[in-house]
């Protein structure tokens, strides 16, 4: 029951937050992307908000399976002005991140 009750608490939280997000949609300033006959593809493009991003991605066999590895990046401004960058791949190694926002991983 206490669960029930944190999960309600959350959802009323997260109601009122979308409730004072900017009503109007946002303009996409610049949008491109190409895809290639041997699968791999690109796309970029930024927002009237200062959000950026910028994709690739190809076909990669793993194993004896093939599947699609990618890389990119993408930014956004903070509400104090503060453009924030994050830089990551996605491989068959997992999804790992990069930037000076994400905490860095303690050495041992």
């Amino acid at each position: 029951m206490k669960l029930l009750l944190v999960f309600a608490l959350v959802a009323v939280a997260a109601a009122e937050k979308l409730d004072n997000l900017e009503k109007e949609p946002i303009a996409i300033l610049r949008m491109d992307s190409t895809s290639n006959e041997d699968g791999s593809f690109q796309y970029q493009y930024e927002t009237a908000n200062k959000i950026q991003a910028d994709v690739q991605g190809q076909l990669k066999q793993i194993g004896e399976e093939f599947g699609t590895v990618m890389q990119g990046s993408y930014s956004y401004e903070t509400p104090e002005g503060q453009t924030v960058t994050i830089t990551w791949t996605a491989d068959e190694n997992g999804y790992r991140a990069e930037g000076d926002a994400i905490p860095k991983a303690p050495t041992v």
